[in-house]
């Protein structure tokens, strides 16, 4: 639904996109992460034929983002950082201005407006002009304008910026809903604890260029290896070290620490390696409290991309 090759934006002599690929199919979420100025916006940009690339190409919904600009802009919705509302609109009249934009008839246009407005618990304030909302009502709207035209293409910066946690939650819903209709949906935000949550793709651009790209599985696996776990043990009279050094311990996998109250080891292939350990244990009358992985986030994972790139830099 959108790919892009060798995707490159240059202003004058400075390089703001420089080389990004991207694919993104029916029914992924992708969060484009990076830092301001990192590129992000102007890539979005393209893809929504707002800027022409210097170097490479990109399609969304199937159109060439060069050739067929306005195909592009009716498969996309898009909420950009700077909402650009009618402020002396009510919302009701903002997201019939756009329907119109969008071509679609007088019934549609009036059942969608209902549907989305009720969705996002504006029924009441669509009636007031828009300049009177609050921040978080604002955002909702800006994203109700870019579902106006049940788009197979979402293009959405920092979707839940200022929203209380019901609001954004209701807007975290609604895009796994809409990841389910096999859209294709991309995510820039700074809150990464939400990318975690909704993304199946991540894809980390700094000063331009991919830094990182893939499954949050696979960028894990590459840049902080295998997985971890700790084993909680029961009160237990008798240090383990002796115990825990008669395991006979899958391929795999390697002991890391050992404790009076448990130990902590890491392993390649968790769903076959861990419950032989766990049988193991149990054979041994080794009393096991719980079994937990080491927390290995996606904030973890950014930040090591992060100090890694900086440092290669240098």
């Amino acid at each position: 639904m959108i790919e892009c090759e060798d995707l490159s934006k240059q202003f004058d002599s400075f390089r703001a996109v420089d080389g990004v690929a991207l694919n993104v199919k029916p029914g992924q979420v992708l969060a484009l992460l990076g830092q301001n100025g990192a590129g992000k916006t102007t890539t979005v940009r393209m893809l929504t034929s707002v800027l022409t690339p210097t170097r490479g190409w990109a399609k969304v919904a199937g159109y060439d983002t060069v050739r067929n600009p306005e195909e592009v802009r009716s498969s996309v919705g898009v909420l950009t950082e700077m909402h650009g509302l009618y402020g002396r609109m009510t919302g009701y009249e903002y997201l019939d201005f756009f329907g119109q934009i969008y071509d679609l008839d007088k019934p549609r246009r009036d059942r969608r407006a209902k549907e989305l407005l009720e969705y996002f618990g504006l029924a009441q304030a669509g009636y007031r002009r828009s300049g009177e909302y609050s921040k978080g009502m604002r955002q909702k709207l800006a994203l109700a304008r870019a579902l106006i035209h049940e788009p197979p293409v979402l293009l959405l910066d920092e979707p839940t910026s200022a929203m209380d946690p019901e609001s954004a939650q209701l807007v975290r819903l609604e895009i796994a809903r809409l990841r389910s209709s096999q859209r294709a949906i991309v995510i820039c935000t700074h809150n990464l604890a939400e990318a975690e949550m909704l993304a199946d793709k991540i894809a980390i651009i700094y000063h331009g260029r991919i830094l990182l790209n893939g499954t949050l599985e696979d960028l894990r696996l590459k840049l902080l290896g295998p997985a971890e776990y700790d084993v909680r043990l029961a009160g237990t009279h008798t240090f383990p070290g002796k115990l825990i050094a008669g395991l006979d311990l899958p391929d795999g996998v390697s002991m890391l620490t050992v404790q009076a109250d448990g130990f902590r080891f890491r392993v390649e292939n968790p769903t076959l390696a861990n419950p032989l350990i766990l049988q193991q244990l149990f054979k041994s009358q080794i009393p096991v409290i719980s079994v937990q992985e080491v927390p290995r986030t996606l904030e973890m994972l950014y930040l090591k991309a992060m100090a890694q790139a900086a440092e290669e830099a240098q």
